[in-house]
């Protein structure tokens, strides 16, 4: 709630109430004490006395709530309005600007019973001034109170891995509970947010340690994968290399090459390897395997005796 001062008017009533009294004052010392100049004289110094407790101004973001003998009488604002002195008065300042209120839950338990503190903030806006002033004697609280509630009830209704893993899901939860309750109080709960969610330090250390050991485990399956796929091609390459001898000892013949790139590097070979990289000693070798890959020819068969 904000006072008439804090709303800005109180300067400019100030003003017109001074002028309307001096020139009230003017009127009464220009008739000279005659009723031609009392009677109007008096009356603006009557109305510069009762201008600051009825002319009023709410900002732009402000509206009034205007009381007429204890009963609702209209919703004023923005700009300036008048009330009747004494008849009429302004019970409530509202701010219909976007407001937050944070509020928390600490140790509340989820529903498998962890106990979690956590923190959120709910941005509202007042939309219907008329209910905010007449429903509840104070909105602020309220909210805070319905939020706090809403809190523990939606961590008591969840299990701790989906308020750690989805946090989206639990901010529209809360945002359609506290919205239900304040719309009655002509209040709307734009947005919610939960800021952190805190969990005991014990269940910290077991919740890294399993994770860990996850991950280890999947590191585990994906080293053996692997392993496994680099002894297929293994496998593969092997058996081109049984077909084709020629081809293995281009390969060996690439290896010590790439093996000799860096200056003063010294290779010791054995000479039965260099024998074998031969160009005679390989076509030796490949005509064998070929020969050896041809069916073996069928014994002559054996002359049948004379009838």
């Amino acid at each position: 709630m904000n006072s008439p001062f804090a709303s800005g008017q109180s300067g400019v009533s100030a003003l017109l109430s001074v002028l309307l009294i001096l020139a009230g004052a003017a009127l009464v010392a220009l008739g000279g004490g005659g009723l031609g100049g009392d009677i109007p004289g008096g009356a603006l110094i009557l109305a510069g006395l009762l201008t600051p407790m009825s002319l009023k101004m709410a900002n732009q973001w402000e509206r009034a709530v205007v009381l007429r003998l204890g009963k609702l009488h209209r919703i004023a604002g923005p700009g300036v309005f008048f009330i009747v002195p004494v008849i009429d008065q302004v019970a409530v300042w509202l701010d219909q600007r976007i407001q937050a209120t944070e509020f928390n839950a600490e140790q509340a338990l989820s529903k498998d019973t962890v106990p979690v503190d956590v923190d959120a903030v709910v941005f509202w806006q007042i939309h219907d001034p008329e209910r905010a002033a007449l429903e509840i004697a104070d909105y602020r609280q309220a909210i805070n109170r319905v939020a706090q509630t809403s809190l523990r009830e939606m961590v008591g209704s969840s299990l701790l891995s989906s308020l750690l893993s989805d946090r989206k899901t639990g901010d529209q939860l809360l945002r359609e509970e506290i919205g239900r309750k304040t719309a009655e109080w002509g209040v709307t709960a734009l947005s919610v947010e939960i800021r952190d969610i805190g969990v005991p330090a014990a269940l910290q250390d077991a919740m890294s340690r399993e994770a860990q050991a996850q991950r280890e485990a999947a590191a585990r399956v994906h080293l053996g994968q692997a392993e496994l796929a680099v002894a297929q091609k293994f496998v593969e390459a092997a058996e081109i290399y049984a077909q084709s001898p020629a081809a293995l000892q281009l390969r060996a013949m690439n290896i010590i090459y790439e093996t000799t790139k860096e200056r003063g590097a010294t290779i010791l070979m054995p000479s039965a390897m260099v024998d074998a990289m031969n160009p005679g000693g390989v076509l030796g070798l490949a005509q064998l395997a070929q020969a050896s890959q041809k069916p073996a020819a069928a014994p002559p068969a054996e002359p049948k005796p004379a009838s």
